[in-house]
C-alpha cells in the first residue's frame, strides 16, 4: 500500500526537482526595445516636473525639448516593427545623437526655470507695469490751467510743452501711436515711462529729435530694461551720457528749495522718480521743467498732458520722490554741457 505524502514533502521534493536545472536563459531583448528604454530614459533625463512646467508656461521651448525624443520614437519604433537592420541602425543613431542632445536641452530647461523661479533683479528696477496709467486721468479746474503759464503747441508738427526754463518737445507713451510699439518684450505705453522721459529730455537738451520707440530700443541694446518692471535706474546716467548731456544727482535730504529752482529756470531739466501719489501708485519718471512766477514746479508728464500742464508744489513733488537712493535716484539734474 502506497503511503500519501504530506505537502511539505511534496514542497521539499519540488524544491529538490529544481535545484537539479540549470537556471533559464534570460531572454536576450530585440535591439528595439533597447531603443525605447533609452528613449524613455533621455525623456526622464530632462525632468518630469520641469518639463510638465515647461510644457505649459514656455510651449516653445517645450516643443524643441521633445521633438528630438520624439524623432528618435518614431524610428525605435520603425525599427520595432520592420525589424531590419538598416532601421536598428537608425534608431541608434538617433539614440546616440539624443544623448548630446539631451545634454544641450537639460541646461536650456534649467536656465529657463532659474530664468521663471528669479526674484525681480536686485538693482533696483523701476516697477511701473500700469502703475501710471493706473492713476486716473482727471482734467484739472480750468481756473489753473493758463496758457500763459503752460500750454502745448505745435510746432513743425511736434508737440512742445512752453513756459518751463525751457521748451521741452513733448512725447506721450499713451497715445495711439505707442500703441504697437514695445519696449524689449513690454508695451512701451505701460512699461515705457524711462525711454520716453528720456528721449523728451534729449531732444529738448541737445535739439536732436529722438522718438520714445527709438530710444526703448537704444535702452534695450544698453541693457537699461528690466523685463516686466520698466526701466533700471541707471537709465538716466547712462543716455545722458550717450547724448554728452552733464547729468548730476541732487539728494532730496540736503536739498535747498533755491537750488532746484535756480537750476530750472536756467534752463536745466530734472529727471524724478516718483513713488505713490498724485503721479503714480507704483513708480514713474517724470520730467521737472521750469518754475512759476509764484513758485511752483512746471512739470513733463510722459502719461499724462493734464499733469503736465498743471503748476504743482515744491513740497509736494519732494515729498512723493521715490525712496530709492541707487544710481543717483531720484533726483538728477540734466544740462547741455558748458561751451
Amino acid at each position: 500500500m502506497r503511503r500519501e505524502t504530506s505537502p511539505e514533502e511534496e514542497a521539499l521534493e519540488e524544491l529538490r526537482r529544481l535545484k537539479g536545472r540549470e537556471p533559464p536563459r534570460r531572454k536576450k531583448r530585440p535591439p528595439w526595445v533597447r531603443y525605447i528604454a533609452a528613449v524613455l530614459l533621455a525623456a526622464a533625463c530632462i525632468g518630469g516636473a520641469e518639463l510638465t512646467a515647461c510644457r505649459f508656461f514656455a510651449p516653445a521651448l517645450y516643443e524643441e525639448l521633445m521633438e528630438p525624443v520624439r524623432e528618435t520614437a518614431g524610428r525605435a519604433l520603425e525599427a520595432a516593427v520592420g525589424a531590419g537592420t538598416a532601421a536598428a541602425g537608425k534608431a541608434g543613431e538617433a539614440a546616440a545623437a539624443l544623448t548630446l542632445r539631451v545634454r544641450e536641452l537639460r541646461e536650456a530647461l534649467r536656465d529657463w526655470m532659474e530664468e521663471a523661479a528669479a526674484p525681480p533683479p536686485e538693482a533696483e528696477p523701476l516697477a511701473e507695469a500700469d502703475s501710471a496709467l493706473a492713476q486716473p486721468e482727471i482734467a484739472p479746474p480750468k481756473d489753473i490751467l493758463d496758457p500763459l503759464i503752460s500750454d502745448i503747441i505745435l510746432r513743425e508738427g511736434q508737440e512742445v510743452l512752453t513756459g518751463g526754463g525751457v521748451d521741452i518737445v513733448y512725447f506721450n507713451q499713451t497715445d495711439e501711436l505707442r500703441a504697437e510699439q514695445r519696449y524689449g518684450s513690454d508695451p512701451l505705453a505701460t512699461h515705457g515711462c524711462g525711454p520716453t522721459a528720456m528721449a523728451m529730455a534729449v531732444s529738448s537738451l541737445t535739439g536732436e529729435t529722438v522718438d520714445p520707440a527709438d530710444m526703448a530700443a537704444f535702452c534695450v541694446e544698453q541693457g537699461y530694461w528690466c523685463r516686466g518692471h520698466g526701466s533700471y535706474l541707471s537709465i538716466v546716467q547712462g543716455v545722458a551720457e550717450s547724448w554728452g548731456l552733464d547729468c548730476e544727482s541732487l539728494s532730496p535730504e540736503s536739498l535747498e528749495a533755491d537750488e532746484i529752482y535756480r537750476r530750472l529756470a536756467g534752463g536745466d531739466v530734472a529727471v524724478a522718480l516718483m513713488t505713490k501719489g498724485h503721479f503714480t501708485k507704483g513708480g514713474h519718471f517724470i520730467l521737472l521743467r521750469g518754475t512759476t512766477l509764484s513758485g511752483e514746479i512746471l512739470a513733463a508728464d510722459p502719461a499724462s498732458r493734464d499733469r503736465s500742464l498743471i503748476p504743482w508744489d515744491l513740497p509736494l513733488i519732494l515729498e512723493e520722490l521715490s525712496p530709492s537712493r541707487h544710481d543717483g535716484a531720484p533726483l538728477w539734474v540734466l544740462s547741455k554741457p558748458a561751451e
